[in-house]
């Protein structure tokens, strides 16, 4: 699989899980003994790894390539999948996959970044990065979703809104901002949840819900610690300290009262087991779901207003 190296901090358990790959192809009893003896180093080295995650790592994890995508989630948690393409202004963008499915039998719309996981899907899928048109169709499925009363599931991880030129000239901003407005008065359900990196607008631009989900070790944050560094000191070498000042783990910002929710991750990160972590997501969004089908369609643009106009507000001592 190509991706992005390994992570330094990740590379005992990346060796162990080849072991244990290797273990499990060998077979036999002493094969047998030796798998279990690995899977509890394994666990062992997991738990110390999580303990001592800094932000800077928190954002390595939340980029692991094995992560499950928009895509995964889909095929794991839903069914009756049709998905929508095109913005009907300009064109398609596969950097973001929209549609409507079925969880547990109610319909929903859903809609998500998708990465590539290999080279070609990579630049097919633009590295998750989305172009105008590419909020302008998630615009158009959600139009489409409160106009036949389905709930919105928004899966959110991108580095952010592609920056290239062609983006700018049609409209990128614009698409963005307008997506924050419409999203904000939509009369249904929204459930979002930040499954990996959750990098500025173009996170945001699929990302104003009434529940605002998140897995452990996913990253939320205005800007990038690279951008950061680059913008306040002009030196990539300061992203260590960049990640700690943005505050863009999940724990912090659940603090801040940013996000609803921390969805445990399984031990070592959600590549470690991605079945289990898309079971785990789902679980969380079908409870969101069942606390806001209590609530009357026309209070939800009312509450998710207050919910956000009440971020960022603290208390001077």
């Amino acid at each position: 699989m190509a991706g992005s190296p390994t992570p330094q901090f990740l590379a005992p358990l990346e060796d162990l899980r080849q072991r244990i790959a290797d273990a499990e192809r060998a077979g036999g009893a002493a094969g047998r003994a030796e798998l279990a003896r690995l899977k509890s180093r394994l666990e062992d080295e997991a738990r110390r790894i999580a303990a001592e995650l800094t932000p800077w790592q928190q954002c390595q994890l939340a980029r692991h390539p094995e992560r499950p995508y928009c895509l995964d989630y889909v095929r794991g948690l839903f069914t009756d999948w049709v998905e929508v393409h095109g913005d009907r202004t300009f064109g398609d963008d596969p950097a973001i996959v929209a549609g409507f499915a079925r969880l547990d039998g109610e319909s929903v719309a859903v809609v998500g970044h998708q990465k590539g996981r290999d080279t070609r899907e990579r630049l097919y899928r633009n590295f998750g990065q989305p172009r105008p048109e590419g909020y302008r169709k998630a615009l158009r499925l959600m139009r489409l979703a409160e106009k036949f009363g389905r709930p919105i599931v928004s899966l959110v991880d991108t580095q952010g809104a592609y920056p290239g030129l062609e983006a700018e000239e049609r409209g990128q901003a614009e698409a963005i901002a307008r997506n924050l407005r419409e999203m904000a008065a939509l009369k249904v359900p929204i459930v979002v949840v930040v499954t990996g990196e959750g990098g500025s607008g173009g996170a945001l631009a699929i990302a104003i819900g009434d529940r605002i989900l998140m897995l452990e070790h996913a990253v939320y944050s205005v800007i990038s610690p690279e951008g950061c560094a680059a913008i306040l000191w002009k030196d990539q070498t300061q992203v260590q300290q960049a990640a700690s000042a943005l505050r863009l783990t999940a724990g912090d910002l659940l603090r801040l009262g940013v996000i609803d929710e921390v969805i445990p991750e399984p031990l070592g990160g959600a590549h470690m087991d991605p079945g289990l972590a898309i079971r785990t997501v789902g679980s969380a969004v079908r409870k969101s779901l069942a606390e806001l089908r209590r609530i009357k369609r026309d209070e939800l643009p009312r509450r998710r207003f207050a919910k956000f106009s009440a971020m960022g507000q603290f208390l001077e001592r």
